[in-house]
């Protein structure tokens, strides 16, 4: 594999990799149980669109975290349970569902801060 792929793919941890790809397998399995009550086959491309989403989704989640994380800081806020799950859900739901435009953002982040690293 291409030392550039490695560097910005293999910059997450695995650990973290896993959690939110799994997170983020919500998505289209809602699509797919749906899809799978209608009297009609899922077409490739979207099969397709699904499979991509799903694979950089961590990574569109690790652009989100680290934008709120810089303007948020420190801070912590209490509110309603049902309001933050809701709130969750929907962000979640943008990252997955713009995977394939955020995600590049990250990679690129992750390929810099290996080379910065390994040039120290």
């Amino acid at each position: 594999m291409h030392p550039a792929l490695v560097k910005s793919f293999g910059g997450l941890s695995l650990q973290r990799y896993i959690r939110h790809f799994l997170f983020g397998l919500i998505f289209p399995a809602i699509f797919f149980w749906a899809w799978s009550h209608g009297n009609s086959t899922m077409p490739v491309s979207i099969i397709l669109f699904f499979t991509i989403n799903s694979l950089l989704y961590p990574y569109s989640r690790f652009v989100y975290e680290g934008i709120v994380g810089y303007i948020l800081g420190e801070n912590v806020f209490f509110v309603n349970a049902i309001v933050m799950l809701i709130f969750k859900y929907m962000t979640m739901a943008v990252c997955w569902a713009c995977a394939m435009f955020i995600a590049p953002v990250g990679l690129l982040y992750l390929y810099l801060t290996a080379n910065k690293r390994a040039s120290e």
